[in-house]
Formats: C-alpha cells, structure tokens, sequence
C-alpha cells in the first residue's frame, strides 16, 4: 500500500505544531513528511519528498504561499491555511481541495481530512484560476491581529481576539484579560493597539483597550466619570475625559 504523504508549511510555530499533531490524530497513517516555515523551505520539501498534500499557509516569510501554489499547482492536493476569509472562499470556489480559516479547530481540520480522503486516490487540481482571482483583486489590505501567544509557565496560550475581554498596560508589558484568566505578554499596548481592529477594539484609556463585544453597559460615578460594565468580569473599567465622547449619547 502506497503511503500518504504531506508537508505542512506555516510559519506561526504554535499553529504549524498543532496542524501536525491533530492530522496524526484524525489520519494516523499520514506521513507528515516535512514541516517548514517559510515559502522556500516549502519550495524544497515539494521537490524532496513530493507529496500528495500539502497544507499550505498563503501568508509566509521569504516565498508566499500564492508563489509556493505556482509550482505545487497539479503536482498535489492543496489546502490552503489562511487568516483571511476572501482568500479561503476564492480558493474554495476555484475548486481547491479546502481551506482552513485559522486559529484552525479539529472539528474544522476533521472535514478537510474527510475531503481529502475522497479525492487524494484522483488527479489533484490545479489552482491556476485561484491565483489569477487572487492576483487580479490583490490590494492592499491591513491585517489585523486574529490571536495573540501568551506565555503559561512553560506552555504557550494562544488566545484568540474574541475571547478578549479587554487589555491592559503593565508598565512595559500588557495584560490581556479574558472571562477567567489574565496573561502577561511582553509587548507595549501602544504596540497592540496599532495591530487591533478598531472595529472591535475601542480604546478607553491610555492604557487600556476595551472589545466593544465585551461591553454590557457604560455608568456614571457619583463624580461623573464614565466607567465601562463587562458582560463576563466583575470589574469596571474608567473612561478617561479624552475618550469619552465615545459614549456621549448617555
């Protein structure tokens, strides 16, 4: 019996460990030849090993995934792991294999896997109509953070931007609060609050920044301060004079 093989190329370590130890338990027999992390060890591992599937990731150092796609197109299944839904959903409509939307769950990965079972035994397709979609409407675009890695002794959390509740300054650091558990991370808020989609994320105080999904309501102190209600913790959180015009309707 022919054994399967894949190579997995990400570049985000926590997430490119995760892919491979979910995929050897969903599809223990197949072979994760290589694992790499930038577009030209990617390159490499394709004309090494020649694989049947590779899960690419679109967005890497050196060679992007798109370039990586060029030469891997026909040669293997693709399933492209992407941050950006206009990516996943031309890539899915242009008949490649699959996609995966990440922070990635098994659930999601276990469909894939379902998918590529069917049609790893056929010819793989080629993806050249994706890439003509994908370069004729590239633009740029800013990308936002999707998760944020905190330390936890000596594991890492990876915690996405919906669990967030709000994050705080702590001196050069920050603390990034969710429902149940604080977490150190060793950058600047100023730093986070630069890669945070406004949309979601609306800045409160010099130190602190708030998810506006995580608001259930805004008070006024008996001295007139505006103060910030969260539907999962306890704590309020002040409003400073220069932000609060934000909330100027009450």
């Amino acid at each position: 019996m022919r054994v399967l093989k894949a190579v997995i190329a990400e570049d985000e370590p926590v997430l490119r460990l995760d892919l491979r130890h979910t995929l050897a338990r969903l599809w223990p027999e197949l072979e994760i030849c290589a694992d790499v992390e930038d577009g030209f060890e990617a390159l490499h591992a394709l004309h090494e090993h020649a694989p049947a599937i590779l899960f690419l990731d679109i967005e890497m150092p050196g060679l992007s995934g798109l370039e990586v796609a060029r030469q891997a197109s026909g040669k293997c299944h693709i399933v492209f792991v992407t941050a950006f839904d206009s990516y996943a959903v031309a890539a899915f409509e242009q008949g490649a294999v699959d996609y995966v939307l990440k922070p990635f769950s098994a659930a999601r990965l276990a469909t894939s896997v379902a998918r590529l079972r069917e049609r790893v035994g056929g010819v793989p397709k080629p993806v050249d109509g994706l890439l003509e979609v994908l370069d004729a409407s590239a633009k740029p675009v800013k990308e936002f953070l999707r998760w944020i890695t905190a330390s936890q002794g000596d594991d890492l959390r990876l915690i996405t931007v919906d669990e967030i509740c709000y994050i705080k300054a702590d001196n050069k650091y920050a603390v990034v609060v969710t429902p149940h558990q604080d977490s150190v991370i060793r950058r600047p808020i100023k730093e986070l609050i630069d890669e945070l989609d406004p949309r979601m994320f609306c800045q409160i105080h010099r130190g602190t920044v708030v998810n506006v999904n995580a608001i259930a309501g805004v008070t006024r102190s008996m001295s007139g301060q505006l103060c910030v209600k969260l539907k999962q913790r306890k704590e309020t959180l002040p409003v400073s004079e220069s932000y609060a015009h934000l909330f100027k309707q009450m």
